[in-house]
Protein backbone atom coordinates (compact mmCIF):
# COMPACT_ATOMS: atom_id res chain seq x y z
CA UNK A 1 0.00 0.00 0.00
CA UNK A 2 1.57 3.68 -1.06
CA UNK A 3 1.47 5.74 1.76
CA UNK A 4 1.61 9.71 0.93
CA UNK A 5 3.96 12.30 3.79
CA UNK A 6 1.33 13.99 5.87
CA UNK A 7 3.49 16.42 7.37
CA UNK A 8 6.30 18.68 7.05
CA UNK A 9 8.62 16.01 9.42
CA UNK A 10 7.38 13.22 7.15
CA UNK A 11 8.22 15.03 4.21
CA UNK A 12 11.54 15.95 5.25
CA UNK A 13 12.32 12.29 6.30
CA UNK A 14 11.15 10.78 2.78
CA UNK A 15 13.18 13.43 1.02
CA UNK A 16 16.56 12.22 3.14
CA UNK A 17 15.80 8.79 2.37
CA UNK A 18 15.16 9.74 -1.29
CA UNK A 19 18.80 11.72 -1.51
CA UNK A 20 20.63 8.68 0.51
CA UNK A 21 18.94 5.77 -1.89
CA UNK A 22 19.95 8.22 -5.26
CA UNK A 23 23.20 8.66 -3.78
CA UNK A 24 24.14 4.85 -3.08
CA UNK A 25 22.66 3.37 -6.33
CA UNK A 26 26.01 2.07 -8.22
CA UNK A 27 26.96 0.65 -11.37
CA UNK A 28 28.39 -2.57 -10.11
CA UNK A 29 28.57 -5.95 -11.17
CA UNK A 30 29.81 -7.00 -7.45
CA UNK A 31 27.39 -9.35 -7.40
CA UNK A 32 26.68 -12.97 -6.31
CA UNK A 33 25.76 -15.28 -9.33
CA UNK A 34 24.61 -18.19 -6.97
CA UNK A 35 22.09 -15.99 -4.67
CA UNK A 36 18.19 -16.11 -5.79
CA UNK A 37 16.68 -13.09 -6.06
CA UNK A 38 12.90 -13.61 -5.12
CA UNK A 39 10.26 -12.90 -7.91
CA UNK A 40 7.93 -10.71 -5.90
CA UNK A 41 11.23 -7.97 -5.70
CA UNK A 42 11.46 -8.39 -9.26
CA UNK A 43 7.90 -7.62 -9.94
CA UNK A 44 8.08 -4.83 -7.66
CA UNK A 45 11.24 -3.26 -9.55
CA UNK A 46 9.20 -4.00 -12.79
CA UNK A 47 6.03 -2.08 -11.27
CA UNK A 48 8.60 0.96 -9.49
CA UNK A 49 9.47 1.37 -13.20
CA UNK A 50 6.18 1.88 -14.63
CA UNK A 51 5.73 4.69 -12.73
CA UNK A 52 8.34 7.19 -14.36
CA UNK A 53 6.85 9.89 -16.94
CA UNK A 54 5.09 8.85 -20.10
CA UNK A 55 3.55 11.73 -22.08
CA UNK A 56 0.18 10.24 -23.45
CA UNK A 57 -0.10 7.66 -21.06
CA UNK A 58 1.39 4.88 -23.70
CA UNK A 59 2.95 3.06 -20.95
CA UNK A 60 5.75 1.65 -23.27
CA UNK A 61 7.73 0.22 -21.24
CA UNK A 62 8.38 -4.21 -21.82
CA UNK A 63 10.00 -6.49 -19.73
CA UNK A 64 11.55 -9.93 -20.09
CA UNK A 65 13.05 -11.40 -16.85
CA UNK A 66 16.27 -13.89 -18.23
CA UNK A 67 16.94 -16.69 -14.97
CA UNK A 68 18.60 -20.02 -15.01
CA UNK A 69 19.71 -21.45 -17.85
CA UNK A 70 17.94 -18.93 -20.26
CA UNK A 71 20.67 -16.57 -19.42
CA UNK A 72 23.56 -18.80 -21.05
CA UNK A 73 20.51 -18.74 -24.20
CA UNK A 74 20.65 -14.81 -24.27
CA UNK A 75 24.52 -14.97 -24.24
CA UNK A 76 24.51 -17.28 -26.88
CA UNK A 77 22.06 -15.93 -29.09
CA UNK A 78 24.16 -12.02 -28.72
CA UNK A 79 27.16 -13.66 -29.55
CA UNK A 80 25.65 -14.78 -32.50
CA UNK A 81 24.42 -11.82 -33.44
CA UNK A 82 27.72 -10.48 -32.51
CA UNK A 83 29.50 -12.98 -35.68
CA UNK A 84 27.10 -11.96 -37.54
CA UNK A 85 28.43 -8.65 -37.78
CA UNK A 86 31.61 -9.33 -38.72
CA UNK A 87 33.27 -9.94 -35.21
CA UNK A 88 35.04 -12.98 -35.78
CA UNK A 89 37.39 -12.38 -31.98
CA UNK A 90 37.23 -15.52 -30.20
CA UNK A 91 37.80 -13.64 -26.85
CA UNK A 92 34.96 -11.38 -27.23
CA UNK A 93 32.45 -13.42 -28.49
CA UNK A 94 33.57 -16.24 -25.42
CA UNK A 95 32.78 -13.00 -23.59
CA UNK A 96 29.59 -12.32 -25.01
CA UNK A 97 28.60 -15.94 -24.61
CA UNK A 98 29.12 -16.03 -20.55
CA UNK A 99 28.50 -12.02 -19.56
CA UNK A 100 24.72 -13.19 -18.35
CA UNK A 101 25.93 -15.46 -16.35
CA UNK A 102 27.53 -12.54 -14.07
CA UNK A 103 24.44 -12.08 -11.92
CA UNK A 104 21.22 -14.56 -11.64
CA UNK A 105 19.06 -12.35 -13.19
CA UNK A 106 18.93 -10.21 -16.10
CA UNK A 107 15.96 -7.90 -16.60
CA UNK A 108 15.52 -6.89 -20.22
CA UNK A 109 13.83 -3.30 -20.57
CA UNK A 110 12.36 -2.66 -23.89
CA UNK A 111 10.28 0.18 -25.31
CA UNK A 112 6.97 -1.25 -26.76
CA UNK A 113 6.41 1.97 -29.06
CA UNK A 114 3.67 1.95 -31.71
CA UNK A 115 4.98 5.63 -33.05
CA UNK A 116 6.31 5.48 -35.97
CA UNK A 117 10.32 5.38 -36.32
CA UNK A 118 11.58 8.34 -35.85
CA UNK A 119 9.23 10.42 -34.68
CA UNK A 120 9.25 12.83 -31.39
CA UNK A 121 6.60 10.67 -29.88
CA UNK A 122 8.82 7.59 -30.37
CA UNK A 123 11.82 9.22 -28.83
CA UNK A 124 9.19 10.31 -26.42
CA UNK A 125 8.48 6.56 -25.61
CA UNK A 126 11.65 5.56 -25.64
CA UNK A 127 12.90 8.38 -22.76
CA UNK A 128 9.99 7.28 -20.51
CA UNK A 129 11.78 3.15 -20.64
CA UNK A 130 14.22 5.10 -19.59
CA UNK A 131 13.24 7.33 -16.63
CA UNK A 132 11.80 3.93 -15.74
CA UNK A 133 14.82 1.80 -15.52
CA UNK A 134 16.12 4.36 -13.25
CA UNK A 135 12.94 3.88 -10.85
CA UNK A 136 13.80 0.55 -11.12
CA UNK A 137 17.39 1.08 -10.53
CA UNK A 138 16.53 3.46 -7.25
CA UNK A 139 13.94 0.34 -6.31
CA UNK A 140 17.11 -2.51 -6.47
CA UNK A 141 19.19 -0.16 -4.11
CA UNK A 142 16.89 0.41 -1.86
CA UNK A 143 15.86 -3.27 -1.74
CA UNK A 144 19.48 -4.25 -1.23
CA UNK A 145 20.49 -4.80 -4.82
CA UNK A 146 23.17 -4.14 -6.89
CA UNK A 147 22.38 -3.21 -10.13
CA UNK A 148 24.40 -2.65 -13.66
CA UNK A 149 22.44 -1.02 -16.80
CA UNK A 150 24.24 -3.09 -19.92
CA UNK A 151 23.61 -1.92 -23.15
CA UNK A 152 25.59 -3.19 -26.29
CA UNK A 153 25.31 -4.97 -29.69
CA UNK A 154 22.44 -7.41 -27.94
CA UNK A 155 20.41 -4.66 -28.20
CA UNK A 156 19.61 -4.86 -31.93
CA UNK A 157 19.50 -8.41 -31.93
CA UNK A 158 16.44 -9.99 -34.39
CA UNK A 159 16.88 -13.15 -32.15
CA UNK A 160 17.40 -11.29 -28.48
CA UNK A 161 14.15 -9.35 -29.41
CA UNK A 162 12.11 -12.65 -30.36
CA UNK A 163 13.67 -14.80 -27.29
CA UNK A 164 12.52 -11.66 -25.07
CA UNK A 165 9.41 -12.08 -26.74
CA UNK A 166 9.14 -8.27 -28.59
CA UNK A 167 8.46 -7.29 -31.49
CA UNK A 168 10.87 -6.37 -34.30
CA UNK A 169 10.14 -2.93 -33.91
CA UNK A 170 10.68 -2.65 -30.45
CA UNK A 171 13.19 -1.05 -28.92
CA UNK A 172 15.67 -2.31 -26.40
CA UNK A 173 16.84 -0.23 -24.02
CA UNK A 174 18.69 -1.81 -21.31
CA UNK A 175 19.70 -5.45 -20.15
CA UNK A 176 19.48 -4.88 -16.15
CA UNK A 177 22.07 -7.36 -14.16
CA UNK A 178 20.22 -7.49 -10.47
CA UNK A 179 21.99 -9.56 -7.96
CA UNK A 180 22.99 -9.34 -4.01
CA UNK A 181 25.97 -7.63 -3.12
CA UNK A 182 29.36 -9.36 -2.30
CA UNK A 183 31.15 -6.76 -0.87
CA UNK A 184 31.07 -2.82 -0.11
CA UNK A 185 31.08 -0.68 -3.64
CA UNK A 186 33.13 2.37 -4.20
CA UNK A 187 32.10 6.02 -3.96
CA UNK A 188 32.71 7.76 -7.36
CA UNK A 189 33.15 11.85 -7.30
CA UNK A 190 30.57 13.78 -8.99
CA UNK A 191 31.23 17.01 -10.65
CA UNK A 192 29.13 19.47 -9.46
CA UNK A 193 26.37 20.32 -12.19
CA UNK A 194 26.80 22.99 -14.41
CA UNK A 195 23.51 25.05 -13.67
CA UNK A 196 23.05 28.54 -15.86
CA UNK A 197 20.55 30.50 -13.54
CA UNK A 198 18.53 32.55 -15.75
CA UNK A 199 15.63 35.02 -14.63
CA UNK A 200 14.96 37.04 -10.66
Amino acid sequence: MTTIATNETDSTQDARVLRRIVRERRTNLRIDPTRHVDDAIIFELCQLASWAPNHKLTQPWRFAVVRGRARATLGQLAADHQKSLGDDDPARLDKTRTKYLRAPVIVIVASGSDAPIGSSRRAEDRDAVSAGIQNLLLGATAAGLNSYWSTGVFTSAPLVKEFAGLRPEDDIVAGVYLGWPRGPVPVPERRTPVIRWLGD
